[in-house]
């Protein structure tokens, strides 16, 4: 069973604007989570896991958290590669373009701190600038998109490192502990050579920081 953005459905359980309603819903919801006889997998996202009501979050409920964080350079490339596929597939637009090896390690450089949504727009960002020139798409096309984008990384540093904060000692991270191992703490790191140098200055440690507890299964 899958519920995206639970906090929507559950933020406002026992508030002053709730007429009972959304309390019993959730009550027999909890009761439900708790008692059910058939094996139901349930799954659940959260954007603001703090406006769920506390006896949700207890073992039993759910029985773990698992914090997504901003892409590793691994994950970025799986997403490269999800969204070039699924846009790329006509030889007209493809043209002589490759997203093989170097390609996407580039796309992957470039992109620190970007989410899958950003990197969504990247590639379709550098669809229309091909198209806008009737031509096939270039490596020029995703670097100009790129460079005109504002992660979230930027414009929600701060909000970003107080949810890690918190999901250091609360929850799991989603990201496997061998694509985490880049990200730590360097205070001597070389940034001449980084592309994201600028934003990493600005953004402290947002771009080379992952959150949650590494745990073995």
């Amino acid at each position: 069973m899958w519920i995206d953005e639970i906090e929507k459905g559950f933020s406002g359980v026992g508030g002053s604007n709730d007429s009972g309603t959304s309390t019993r819903v959730f009550g027999t919801f909890l009761t439900w989570m708790q008692e059910k006889k058939h094996p139901v997998f349930v799954v659940a996202t959260a954007n603001n896991i703090h406006a769920l009501p506390s006896e949700m979050m207890r073992k039993g409920r759910f029985d773990e958290i698992f914090f997504v964080d901003l892409p590793t350079s691994e994950e970025r490339k799986a997403i490269f590669n999800v969204h070039l596929k699924k846009r790329l597939n006509k030889p007209k637009v493809r043209g002589d373009f490759s997203w093989e090896g170097d390609v996407l390690d580039q796309l992957a450089k470039g992109t620190e701190g970007f989410v899958g949504a950003e990197i969504e727009n990247v590639v379709i960002a550098a669809i229309f600038e091909a198209f806008s020139e009737k031509r096939s798409i270039k490596m020029e096309d995703f670097q100009k998109a790129i460079a005109n984008t504002v992660p979230l990384a930027v414009t929600q540093a701060e909000q970003i490192k107080s949810i890690r904060e918190w999901a250091n000692v609360r929850a799991v991270a989603a990201t496997s502990q061998e694509d985490r191992i880049d990200y730590v703490k360097k205070n001597d790191q070389d940034e001449t050579e980084d592309p994201s140098a600028k934003l990493k200055k600005e953004s402290g440690d947002v771009f080379q920081q992952r959150g949650g507890r590494t745990i073995d299964f």
